[in-house]
């Protein structure tokens, strides 16, 4: 299906799906959103590596997005929930996806043209988040941990007559590390090409494939990992449901603890939220290398809370309630982070279509998406942190930002009709938190699952529960 929409400031709609504008933003702040880490040198190039962009988790992209333009947006139906897009460095578009019947997880070639698949391998079927926490290798291989704790590389190839395959080119067994009950969480490569892995009972593990050991750190007794990691060179983070780790690749390869810093879980999951305690992978950011601080968020009731840490020592830059106009805030996204800005979303309330099985009950059992979008920036003597604006803008999606166009690019959700709310493309001004573009998308079968699209040469691909959309400029 193939729809045209001139993309105007707010999109025209019947009386029935009238719209709720977003809140009225406050001056802009300084427009640099520089520099990004440096490329890791084990993943493929940044913007495109992994769900979150890069191996620092900034989800940042430098090329321009497709706003500015009338846009025309295309939707390919693969009967699949496709949460991750990744793109390399020969420009292909691969996605993990699990299929709506079975609950399978396969990886998908897709034509940039339509989103259609072109190859698709099925894998074995693990954790709920383990095909979302992939990356592309050096050599534009998808990199994925199976359920069989198998270490993946699936690599592409264009054949005979043009047909493209897909196919495992490695595979590496963890289950010297993974127990048997144990699933895969997340996996990324370090700057040293060691790959590390993190699991739901809270191993954190490395695989060294110069040697082929395997090496493993458990957190303490009790908690939990339900986030992805994070990599730059000077360590890896790593959120539990209890604190924040930064860890360093000791001289033999094993996990070696630098610094933890426990947050304010709070009493139980919030709706929204796919885990109890913090929603969000750790993003490293900075003014100065792209790489001096890590954020993530806490889940203290009733409003979560910003944190932000020195990288080199796990010293406090900030804490600061988010989002306390509402009665309750929370979030299952990582921030996007740039320069010295952070940006996030509130997904308290968001209706997701599957929970993780031991997610256990939220409280209340359910309330309102009310959304909201915020920008803060730290200080630039790094003293502490001030917020430039907030909208009430409804995200659907895990925004990526545009540092060449300077636009934060998502799905929204808009309407007086609550869940069964149209969805929107939309592109945000990053300076001010107007929205600048937008572009009706479709209904429930394109719900976003707050999960992040990727740009490739202008044009924005974002994963649905039932496929990927294609917006492009007409």
């Amino acid at each position: 299906m193939t729809m045209s929409r001139r993309i105007v400031p707010f999109a025209a709609l019947s009386v029935l799906l009238a719209l709720t504008l977003p809140g009225t933003p406050v001056a802009a702040g300084p427009p640099e959103f520089v520099p990004a880490a440096p490329q890791n040198p084990a993943t493929a190039p940044a913007g495109g590596a992994s769900t979150h962009g890069d191996s620092a988790s900034a989800k940042t992209f430098a090329q321009p997005g497709p706003a500015g333009a009338p846009v025309t947006v295309t939707r390919a139906t693969l009967l699949a929930a496709c949460p991750t897009l990744l793109h390399g460095g020969d420009g292909q578009l691969l996605a993990l996806c699990t299929d709506v019947l079975g609950q399978n997880p396969a990886v998908h070639l897709l034509d940039r043209a339509t989103g259609n698949s072109l190859a698709r391998l099925t894998i074995a079927k693990g954790n709920l988040l383990g095909g979302v926490y992939a990356y592309l290798d050096d050599t534009d291989r998808v990199v994925v941990v199976d359920g069989n704790r198998d270490l993946l590389r699936i690599e592409h190839r264009r054949g005979l007559f043009g047909i493209w395959t897909l196919r495992v080119a490695e595979k590496t067994s963890l289950a010297a590390a993974v127990a048997a009950d144990d699933s895969v969480v997340g996996v990324l490569a370090g700057y040293d090409r060691r790959v590390w892995f993190i699991t739901a009972a809270g191993t954190v593990g490395v695989y060294d494939p110069a040697t082929g050991a395997v090496s493993a750190y458990r957190l303490p007794a009790g908690e939990r990992i339900a986030n992805s990691l994070s990599t730059v060179p000077g360590g890896v983070a790593v959120t539990s449901d209890h604190a924040l780790y930064l860890f360093d690749a000791g001289a033999a390869g094993t996990p070696a603890l630098r610094w933890r810093h426990a947050y304010d879980r709070g009493p139980t999951r919030k709706p929204g939220q796919l885990s109890w305690g913090s929603g969000a992978t750790p993003v490293f950011f900075g003014p100065a290398s792209g790489t001096e601080y890590v954020v993530i968020t806490d889940n203290a009731a009733p409003h979560s809370n910003l944190l932000v840490l020195r990288a080199a020592d796990g010293g406090l830059v900030c804490s600061r309630p988010l989002f306390t106009g509402r009665a309750a805030s929370g979030t299952e996204n990582a921030p996007v982070a740039a320069g010295r800005s952070v940006f996030l979303t509130n997904t308290y309330g968001y209706n997701y279509p599957a929970l993780p099985p031991d997610a256990g009950p939220s409280v209340p059992d359910d309330a309102d998406f009310t959304g909201g979008l915020v920008r803060v920036d730290v200080r630039a003597d790094g003293t502490g942190c001030d917020q430039v604006w907030e909208t009430t803008t409804r995200s659907a999606a895990l925004p990526r930002l545009s540092t060449a166009d300077g636009k934060l690019y998502t799905a929204v959700q808009e309407g007086l009709l609550g869940e069964l709310d149209p969805y929107y493309f939309a592109a945000v001004d990053a300076r001010t938190g107007a929205v600048s573009d937008q572009a009706l998308l479709g209904s429930v079968l394109v719900n976003p699952i707050q999960t992040a699209g990727t740009a490739l040469n202008r044009v924005y691909y974002q994963g649905t529960v039932t496929g990927v959309l294609r917006i492009a400029r007409s």
